[in-house]
């Protein structure tokens, strides 16, 4: 598992279970005396814990009795090509959680959530789960005032989003604006000299905008002109994707490269291209956002920006976790990674 992003704010048993090598729930138990922990670890644990100031919180701990011993996984609706309405992203996630919680002696109750539904008072009420991991793109205006009512009634929550100081409850995420400069930064040094921008930037989405913002900086950064009619929305759909490159092309836009919001729209993107009969990479390079199953398997296959799958959902279990036990827990952006593949390198041979 990858280091987590370190914080200057008080430790957190997060921090006690990296140092001690095991999962935060060892660490909550241990320091509740529990006799289900080794006493070599128990006192390995506590001796990190006295090294680093560390105090449990007993008082909110206090109110966790009534358990159910059930985390509740909530994905929001998407517009998605296909009935189901989550964006595969976050399907993606669905084995690590399981992973985590399974590893963690929790069950997990997976729910479909539409915007219309009272999902923000309905389990915590009838003590269906502990806590609530909270997945989905949508359109976060929609959905803030019932993560304020989480806030407000106590509901131990994460999600996985933006992570900014505007955010509501413990948001963990990638750093969004660091993935968009990555990737335009590929581009650029890919010789791309009008490297256009496909996704909604506005605050209803703040992680296209921020993926926007990383775009811009990367463009001035290398004295390049940020191009407004080289901006286009597109939500998180390979039609919008699709859409939005055909404006590019009908309006007789000069680009040769493209840094799509996420890769549902890069795939759309590639569609648009190649029925232009415009080659990918060579005529014009793209660049997706996620890393999804499917971004490896297109022709040619995309280069994307990486959001780590497949441990983002041990962070989230971890971190609810210790919420669930009375901590204050921190949002935390952690670093993308690129992985560069068929269609953004010019030259490359596909098959």
């Amino acid at each position: 598992m990858n280091e987590p992003v370190r914080t200057l704010n008080k430790p957190t048993s997060m921090d006690i279970a990296y140092l001690a090598g095991v999962s935060q729930p060892t660490v909550s138990r241990a320091l509740r005396g529990s006799s289900m922990v080794h006493p070599e670890t128990r006192k390995r644990i506590e001796q990190i814990a006295k090294e680093l100031n560390y105090s449990v919180n007993k008082s909110a701990a206090s109110l966790r009795r009534q358990e159910s011993n059930t985390i509740a996984l909530l994905f929001f609706e998407d517009d998605t090509a296909d009935e189901s309405h989550i964006n595969p992203f976050f399907l993606g996630m669905l084995g690590s959680i399981t992973r985590a919680c399974s590893d963690r002696g929790y069950d997990l109750l997976v729910s479909f959530q539409r915007f219309t539904d009272n999902w923000h008072v309905r389990y915590l009420e009838a003590n269906r789960a502990d806590g609530l991991i909270l997945l989905g793109y949508g359109e976060y205006l929609k959905y803030q005032a019932r993560l304020e009512q989480l806030v407000k009634q106590g509901t131990p929550f994460v999600r996985w989003g933006s992570v900014n100081s505007a955010g509501i409850g413990t948001v963990l995420g990638s750093d969004n604006k660091e993935g968009g400069r990555l990737a335009t930064e590929h581009l650029i040094a890919e010789r791309r000299h009008s490297v256009a921008f496909i996704g909604t930037a506005s605050s209803n989405y703040p992680e296209f905008l921020d993926r926007y913002h990383g775009y811009v900086e990367a463009l001035k950064s290398a004295k390049k002109i940020v191009d407004k009619n080289l901006q286009l929305p597109a939500l998180s759909s390979e039609q919008d994707g699709y859409d939005a490159t055909l404006a590019l092309i009908n309006n007789k836009q000069k680009f040769d490269g493209i840094v799509a919001a996420s890769d549902l729209i890069a795939i759309g993107a590639i569609r648009a291209l190649r029925e232009n009969n415009i080659d990918v990479p060579n005529d014009v390079s793209v660049v997706g956002f996620d890393d999804i199953p499917a971004a490896s398997l297109t022709n040619p296959s995309l280069t994307t920006v990486s959001q780590e799958l497949s441990v983002a959902g041990e962070w989230l279990v971890d971190t609810l976790l210790a919420n669930i036990e009375g901590e204050q827990v921190q949002s935390r952006a952690y670093p993308p990674r690129l992985v560069v593949r068929q269609s953004s390198t010019q030259g490359t041979k596909r098959f």
